[in-house]
């Protein structure tokens, strides 16, 4: 008997999908909720899995587009080669001993009230490992943080969702056969295929299966942006299946026949345009859902809000004089650098009390001031912004603040900060002078109502009492929402920071 499976619907708005990639070839044996191919629409991929046991009979092939409700292919229930039989019942007789008979199923976890739905960042274990239960076995993202999922039990993974997939909350991730007394035996079902084909890499041996020479889901993307055959990439997964390294590692090989052909071929009289020197490389690299958030946002902020940018400039020599007078005595006390942002955070909480309307944000039809300053802090991370929170910066000292700048810096920079640390904030200071940048017009961070911009300091020439002086210049910009603030607000909390840093005692004596 013959089941035929159609293209499931896959979501409101989606009427026909593409067929991505097959992980089973025709006439192979699947086992019921096997993952057989990979499905694409316009807004995501998505896997399918056998509906039963038996012989997978293709009816579309790699690349063909499919109406929902067209048929993909059918299963020949209780059919299969020897060959699979043969291999299930070994693997089932070398697994007999330590198995319980349990299947435990891991789902995308809830990780955040805001978030919907993560992406596979990296496997840290392969198909039919052993993993022990705590043991991390993958990174998942979310638009906002990374995080380590780890195994709920002890046994063999089965992995169901590749590197690069989006998931919902509460998708199946992977299944692990949960095993009793420990790992199985180094002479178990992994090291014969690993030795067989390490002795036969040059000829397919009695023990290739379809995943020899089979490239994953991501390696596939790869290759294919790269042009590369995936025949001639050697693969280093299980079965040796080609893994996502493999096709980072692999090079395309260079026509070295046409080479000679041309090089042999009469020349023409005709001119033509000279060859162009160097390397022509294109690569495409898919975005993370971190990346793929933050155009979302800054894009709904520049349609959503009426955004305004007022510049000012200020003078750093006395900040400037201040650190270096006293940045030893600082450092010895408090056991941390004294920089500019402290001073500029600090600035920027005393000009906030005097006006709240630039602490404050709309929700809906109402106004929401708030009488506390959480100082959001822009930071590039490897792998994209991220603007953690400084809770209370009205009330932290210099050193204070520059203690839970470097923090947050310092995990930002090794990819360990957590939703909380991110959450809210009623202010963000951006510096755009770390790399370089004379001005710029920041974009809010929404909820938010304005952004401060810092910028580089360079030396330029000012007038001060009719006479011409050479000081430290910085550019400061500050972008706001003129939905809530207004013009001689806006100006006003900009000048009151100007003057609060050209005058930095003013910070000390709260005046």
């Amino acid at each position: 008997m013959a089941l035929e499976m159609n293209v499931p619907a896959v979501g409101e708005s989606i009427s026909e999908v593409t067929i991505a990639n097959w992980l089973k070839a025709d006439g192979d044996h699947v086992e019921m909720d096997e993952v057989i191919c990979e499905l694409e629409s316009d807004k995501a991929t998505f896997e399918l899995t056998a509906e039963a046991s038996g012989t997978l009979r293709i009816a579309a092939e790699e690349g063909d587009t499919l109406e929902i409700g067209a048929l993909i292919c059918s299963i020949e229930e209780g059919e299969g080669s020897a060959e699979a039989a043969s291999e299930e019942t070994s693997e089932a007789s070398s697994e007999a001993p330590a198995a319980t008979g349990e299947v435990l199923e891991m789902t995308v976890p809830a990780v955040g009230e805001s978030i919907s739905e993560v992406t596979i960042a990296s496997w840290t274990k392969e198909e039919g490992d052993y993993v022990e239960l705590d043991e991390i076995i993958c990174e998942i993202e979310s638009d906002k943080a990374t995080f380590e999922l780890t195994a709920e039990a002890s046994g063999i993974l089965k992995v169901f969702a590749a590197e690069g997939d989006t998931l919902a909350i509460g998708d199946l991730i992977c299944k692990i056969e949960v095993m009793e007394g420990g790992a199985p035996a180094a002479n178990g079902s992994k090291a014969p295929q690993a030795e067989a084909s390490s002795n036969n890499a040059a000829a397919p041996s009695e023990n290739d299966t379809y995943a020899t020479g089979h490239a994953s889901p991501a390696a596939a993307k790869i290759l294919s942006e790269k042009g590369i055959d995936p025949s001639t990439v050697k693969g280093t997964g299980k079965d040796g299946r080609i893994t996502k390294e493999d096709a980072e590692k692999a090079q395309k090989q260079a026509a070295a026949p046409k080479k000679e052909a041309a090089a042999a071929a009469p020349k023409k009289e005709e001119a033509t345009a000279p060859a162009a020197s160097g390397a022509r490389v294109q690569r495409r690299e898919k975005m993370t859902s971190l990346r793929k958030t933050i155009s979302k946002r800054l894009v709904s902020v520049k349609n959503e809000t009426a955004m305004l940018t007022t510049f000012n400039e200020v003078d750093m020599k006395p900040v400037m004089d201040l650190r270096a007078k006293y940045k030893e005595m600082f450092k010895e006390k408090h056991e941390i650098g004294l920089g500019f942002m402290s001073f500029f955070t600090k600035a920027v909480t005393v000009a906030l009390q005097e006006w709240p309307a630039v602490n404050a944000y709309i929700d809906g039809n109402e106004l929401v001031y708030n009488d506390y300053a959480d100082v959001s802090i822009a930071v590039s991370a490897p792998k994209g912004l991220v603007v953690p929170v400084i809770r209370n910066a009205e009330s932290l000292s210099l050193a204070d603040i520059e203690k839970e700048v470097r923090r947050l810096a310092l995990r930002a920079r090794d990819n360990k900060l957590t939703i909380p640390e991110m959450e809210g904030g009623t202010f963000t200071i951006t510096n755009g002078g770390v790399f370089g940048s004379m001005l710029s017009t920041p974009i809010i961070n929404a909820p938010q109502s304005a952004i401060l911009g810092m910028h580089n300091i360079v030396e330029r020439p000012v007038a001060i009492n009719g006479e011409v002086h050479i000081r430290p210049i910085m550019y400061v910009a500050l972008s706001y929402d003129h939905r809530i603030i207004d013009g001689r607000e806006s100006v006003s909390f900009l000048k009151r920071v100007k003057e609060l840093l050209e005058d930095p005692i003013r910070l000390l004596l709260d005046v």
